[in-house]
């Protein structure tokens, strides 16, 4: 089961994954360093944190989509955000915008060199399952939605 495609309310995943960056650059500027340092809710990441968030699960997704399409059965290795986030205070909101757009625009243009038949290859991740690579594609889409809405949430 994919816990993030609630998130995409039958939207076109690649379609979605192709907004985020241009939504993000929008989120920077408008709430700039200060306001980025807001949370959404106690105890939850700031705006800062969120977009580090989505640049370290960027280089994950990188790979993952990779590593899908060059092995068969392929098993994703997962990796825990909270450790991950240690490291957040280092990073500036800026540098994490850019680099998860870099990343983004060599994603996408991965995603759009793929046959059709490459969508349906079966793949699992340990927690989740076996999936597609198209289900894969609909993970990234999802988990953008989500941390968009809580960066929305810190905008308003």
């Amino acid at each position: 089961m994919n816990p993030y495609a609630a998130f995409l309310k039958g939207r076109d995943p690649v379609a979605l994954i192709r907004e985020t960056p241009g939504r993000l650059r929008s989120f920077v500027n408008d709430l700039g360093a200060q306001g980025l340092e807001r949370s959404f809710a106690p105890g939850k990441w700031s705006g800062r944190q969120i977009l580090c968030h989505l640049a370290d699960t960027e280089i994950a997704f990188a790979f993952r989509l990779r590593q899908a399409r060059a092995e068969a059965h392929h098993v994703i290795q997962p990796f825990d955000q909270d450790l991950w986030a240690q490291s957040y205070e280092a990073y500036d909101a800026e540098s994490a915008c850019r680099l998860f757009t870099v990343l983004r625009e060599w994603n996408l243009l991965l995603i759009a060199n793929l046959a059709p038949d490459e969508l349906s290859k079966p793949l699992s991740h340990p927690e989740r399952g076996p999936m597609t690579y198209q289900v894969l594609v609909e993970t990234m889409a999802g988990h953008d939605q989500n941390h968009l809405s809580q960066i929305e949430s810190i905008a308003k």
